[in-house]
């Protein structure tokens, strides 16, 4: 009964478990360990929403960088189809001396002793030259689907930042199932060294055999052998987890939160779906791509319309700046494309093709969606039920294995009947954690389906 007790409290003390995805948010802090020494790694301790946190920070994740540096760029481009459109000017600032031959220039003036080189003399011109484009449907059409564009690229950071929060909130999920597979470990270790005492303690009472102690002896290995895999998984899931945050790679790290279980409230299909079509910024990047697409096709159009363009300049002019006169011009050219051996045409289809593109490729995404939202529901309520079926088969596991530990107490039994009973137990203690890790999962799941996971995790 005190070995058992000792077992209940070592299990009591790594798997009490809180909610996942709703925790407090304690201040992320740099701590050294107990005895640090100079050569000791920095511990980071992270809960959840301080990983997402520094994932989506201005430095964190690289995908939200690369995003952030698309949407720059759809900036660019707007503002470049949008100069089109503003006034352009200039001004210049000349001064040249020139010398010419009339004669080359079709002047023959039959005088005797006429000569055609004429020159050098100085031309000064100080001007300034304006053009605003007046009218051009076209360039219109252009400068809204570079709008869209950049109005897609925007909310397309939304959906990046939407995936990154889910890409880490899986692996600290991982994370966190490799400390509970270490804890859970640690725990049938201890259990083992225990069985191995008692057999021990048993064959020195003479009630005992050796083959009792060496079968205990076996099992403390192949405990041992699996506490080596555990603690080697959870470096590996705590490397992935620094990568993904864009943290050094050196820095210890310590995740502050534990599997848990805790029931919530499942919607139906039908809410899940509308709360995914108003929530998913992937959908909604999508929409505004396929409208970028069709105003472009409508720029491609409407090339064939005339174009307005005003223009004017205005300056002085003379032989010297001394002596300058001002002159001007200004005007309208109206602009009608006649022939352009076919281009305006392929640029049409082409944008055309384009629209269509991005027009299945909104239709694919929405059964996509859907199709994410039905498989998170079916998902979470399997694991609801996994949950409950792992819970019991543990409870039952437990029972077995204090009642074959009385009986080989009593000496009733071999200690193979409680080898066998502890086989169970550490098989129901994982298929528990892995039920649990299948919950969260799935409402990791269905919060990314529906669009949700970082108003969650606010």
């Amino acid at each position: 009964m005190r070995l058992l007790d000792t077992w209940q409290k070592q299990i009591g003390r790594y798997a009490p478990l809180v909610l996942l995805l709703l925790i407090p948010a304690p201040s992320v802090a740099q701590e050294r360990a107990p005895h640090p020494d100079r050569n000791a790694r920095p511990v980071l301790s992270l809960s959840l929403k301080e990983a997402v946190a520094l994932a989506l920070a201005p430095e964190g994740n690289v995908r939200v960088r690369l995003a952030e540096q698309h949407l720059r760029q759809a900036h660019a481009r707007r503002n470049e189809v949008r100069a089109a459109l503003l006034p352009q000017t200039e001004v210049s600032l000349g001064q040249q001396s020139r010398t010419l031959n009339l004669e080359a220039l079709g002047i023959r003036i039959p005088v005797p002793g006429f000569r055609p080189f004429v020159g050098p003399f100085t031309t000064f011109d100080l001007r300034a030259t304006a053009t605003q484009t007046l009218f051009d449907l076209g360039l219109i059409r252009r400068l809204q689907a570079a709008t869209a564009s950049v109005s897609a690229a925007r909310t397309d950071l939304e959906r990046v930042r939407d995936q990154v929060a889910g890409h880490v909130a899986r692996l600290y999920l991982a994370a966190l199932r490799a400390d509970a597979a270490v804890a859970t470990a640690r725990a049938n270790v201890a259990l083992a060294e225990a069985l191995l005492k008692l057999a021990q303690d048993q064959k020195a009472a003479g009630t005992g055999i050796g083959i009792e102690v060496t079968r205990a002896q076996v099992q403390l290995m192949n405990e041992r052998q699996r506490l080596l895999i555990a603690e080697n998984e959870r470096r590996r899931t705590h490397l992935e987890l620094l990568k993904a945050l864009g943290l050094e790679l050196d820095a210890e790290l310590h995740v502050t939160d534990t599997l848990s279980y805790a029931p919530m409230e499942v919607p139906t299909v039908e809410e899940a779906l509308a709360i995914a079509w108003r929530s998913r910024a992937d959908y909604a990047a999508q929409r505004e791509r396929e409208e970028a697409a069709q105003l472009a096709y409508s720029a491609a159009k409407w090339e064939r319309l005339p174009s307005l363009v005003g223009f004017a300049d205005y300056g002085t002019i003379g032989s010297s700046a001394a002596h300058t006169v001002p002159t001007r011009t200004y005007g309208v050219v109206l602009r009608l494309p006649l022939f352009d051996g076919g281009r305006r045409e392929a640029r049409r289809a082409d944008a055309h093709a384009a629209w269509m593109q991005e027009h299945v490729r909104t239709e694919d995404l929405r059964q996509q969606i859907e199709l994410e939202v039905r498989t998170a529901l079916d998902g979470l309520r399997s694991a609801e039920e996994q949950i409950r079926v792992a819970e019991e088969g543990m409870k039952l596991a437990e029972r077995e294995l204090q009642q074959a530990r009385h009986r080989y107490e009593a000496g009733v039994t071999t200690s193979l009947e409680v080898t066998d009973a502890q086989t169970r137990l550490e098989r129901a203690r994982e298929n528990y954690l892995a039920a649990l890790y299948a919950y969260n999962l799935a409402r990791l799941d269905l919060t990314l389906a529906m669009g949700t996971i970082r108003q969650l995790l606010r």
